[in-house]
């Protein structure tokens, strides 16, 4: 007596596992010819197994930093000190009836009060007011030059190191070329010449201050110019643009994020120092530089007018550099709050 033929037909069981990607052992092998589940049916295993783990591996390295960032007690408070400045600079001045440019004659040089809450200048106007407003110019100044010199930087560094030859040649003869001027002389002509408008500084701070981080940005990309995926892109096709964008940058994110944030330091620094010479923003715009320069000759008889703009300028400061670290620590694996995540 001859054995039953085996059913060629699928269990719903093995259907329901081939669609899912899985080798059900009860299942008979697909004949050849047959084009089955796993390429003809389109579903959403075969896309997924395309698609999502980029967008996994991209928002889990987001969480992972976040993580690493939130372990970092000293970050987490120049976070919060920053954020409550942000919103100081940007509400204050909802809950004084003074304007920085308002005179309030009958209280000219008065400490602190009601009215007052942190004094007024020799010429009346409230100092409260001033701060608030000189807070909201030094950051617009500090984080306009640091995105600015940290874009100039990264695409021009990552440009001479992708070309090679003679292009990078010739960026490398101007960064050297550029690092040798004088910048502070140049800032502090160019400044004195605008009257210390605030516009002109940002212009100046930006065209001066990306050529170091430039020759950084160089020395590193020249060797991700030689991975197997930058190799590829090229061989694809893709113009230089989108590979120093797509995959050069992204591999310096770290340096860069770093950079940005230690340049708003720098950068109201500077501010602060030609400020306090006189060569920075002038009277009637103000800026923390402009206060601590106009409250330094008055110490003795009026310290209010340098403490509070002090006072306020050494948050930012410290504020940023706690971020910083923080986020050196979070992007670089090998550091110590890396290690531990």
């Amino acid at each position: 007596m001859m054995p039953p033929e085996p059913n060629r037909e699928e269990s719903p069981r093995a259907d329901v596992a081939r669609r899912r990607g899985h080798h059900d052992p009860t299942a008979t092998a697909p004949i050849m010819g047959e084009t089955g589940g796993l390429l003809a049916d389109g579903v959403g295993p075969v896309e997924d197994s395309l698609e999502t783990p980029v967008a996994r591996g991209r928002s889990g390295r987001i969480l992972l930093i976040a993580r690493r960032f939130a372990r970092n007690r000293t970050a987490l408070v120049g976070l919060v000190i920053f954020v409550l400045l942000v919103l100081f600079a940007v509400f204050g001045g909802l809950v004084t009836p003074w304007s920085y440019t308002d005179t309030d004659f009958l209280a000219i040089g008065f400490p602190p009060s009601s009215g007052h809450w942190f004094g007024t200048n020799d010429a009346g106007n409230d100092l409260y007011a001033q701060v608030v407003h000189g807070l909201q110019r030094s950051l617009v100044i500090a984080l306009t030059v640091s995105i600015g010199t940290t874009v100039i930087a990264a695409f021009v560094g990552a440009f001479a190191a992708y070309f090679g030859g003679w292009v990078q040649r010739a960026i490398l003869g101007v960064i050297y070329l550029l690092l040798v001027i004088p910048t502070f002389l140049i800032i502090a002509l160019i400044s004195n010449k605008t009257g210390g408008d605030w516009r002109w500084l940002i212009v100046v701070f930006t065209v001066t201050g990306w050529m170091m981080l430039a020759r950084i940005i160089h020395s590193m990309a020249q060797s991700i110019r030689e991975r197997d995926y930058v190799a590829a892109a090229r061989y694809l096709g893709e113009p230089p643009l989108t590979i120093v964008a797509r995959h050069i940058l992204p591999n310096l994110a770290s340096l860069l994020v770093i950079n940005f944030t230690l340049g708003v330091v720098a950068t109201v620094l500077a501010e602060t120092g030609l400020s306090f010479l006189g060569l920075g923003v002038k009277i009637p715009d103000v800026t923390l530089g402009a206060l601590l320069q106009s409250g330094a000759g008055a110490l003795f008889a009026s310290p209010w007018l340098f403490y509070f703009p002090a006072a306020v300028l050494t948050l930012l400061t410290v504020s940023m550099a706690l971020i910083a670290d923080g986020l050196r620590d979070a992007l670089d694996p090998t550091s110590g709050s890396g290690a531990r995540a």
